[in-house]
């Protein structure tokens, strides 16, 4: 069952959303070699939790922690720990926050210190992948679509598309209706209409695509060991065209460039 929001609902999910994006702000500011994982979640989860929001992973399903980490090989579900954050770490964070009884969640990808040009590449051709879905996130189109458009470009740069994993709708729920893949082909699936709020959010490898769990029961690595990232917008279908970006990067990207 997909559940069509109304515009108030939208803008309580755009509040939630707004929370994810200011809190990868406070993080990105510490976020260097020599700290620690735990510390990161520690600076969200006061973040989320002074401006009105309560953490939406802590406690989801067990899991113990306000953000996910994943480092490296890593793709998505990373544990916070005591592990410091070591120069040319590619580290990928993924906040979600309710708020007034709706969910935003939103994922961007650091690159930490002295990265390889193929890490630059690869987190560049990820990101371009999330707006391709995005732009592809019109009303009247399906799902397919959105998987097409992320795929097709980050596969003509010779990247690997996670399956296993997907994007998802976002509302009361953190996961709701429908699953939207970073894969597919046009004109299959759902279709979209306004009203329909969606995380769009490729994880896309280096190498190959295939991942697998470690023994935590929660961290997915890549097989061949190579890194990954991951972009994540929570956007909303509208009935003017283009969809409307609910989460925001341009906190956390100010703070990446006043770091430079």
């Amino acid at each position: 069952m997909i559940y069509l929001k109304s515009a108030e609902e939208i803008e309580l999910v755009r509040q939630s959303s707004l929370i994810v994006g200011m809190a990868h702000a406070e993080v990105a500011k510490i976020l260097e070699p020599g700290v620690s994982t735990e510390k990161l979640d520690k600076i969200a989860e006061e973040y989320i939790r002074d401006n009105g929001g309560v953490p939406a992973f802590k406690g989801y399903n067990g899991f113990p922690a306000t953000l996910c980490i994943s480092i490296n090989e890593a793709v998505v579900h990373g544990i916070p720990s005591a592990r410091v954050i070591e120069d040319g770490d590619v580290v990928s964070i993924d906040c979600g926050v309710k708020k007034n009884g709706f969910f935003g969640d939103s994922a961007y990808t650091y690159p930490v210190g002295n990265v390889t040009d193929e890490v630059v590449k690869l987190l560049e051709v990820t990101k371009e992948s999330l707006y391709k879905g995005i732009e592809a996130a019109r009303s009247g189109k399906r799902i397919g679509d959105i998987g097409h458009a992320v795929q097709s470009h980050a596969e003509a740069h010779g990247f690997g598309v996670v399956r296993e994993l997907v994007g998802h709708g976002v509302g009361k729920e953190l996961h709701e209706s429908p699953e939207v893949p970073n894969y597919g082909r046009r004109g299959t699936g759902a279709k979209l209409k306004p009203g329909m709020v969606i995380a769009i959010e490729p994880m896309i490898n280096m190498g190959r695509k295939e991942v697998k769990q470690l023994a935590d029961g929660w961290t997915i690595v890549t097989t061949d060991g190579k890194p990954s990232a991951h972009y994540e917008h929570t956007v909303a279908i509208t009935d003017r065209g283009e969809a409307d970006i609910l989460s925001t990067f341009e906190a956390i990207e100010e703070v990446l460039m006043n770091k430079v």
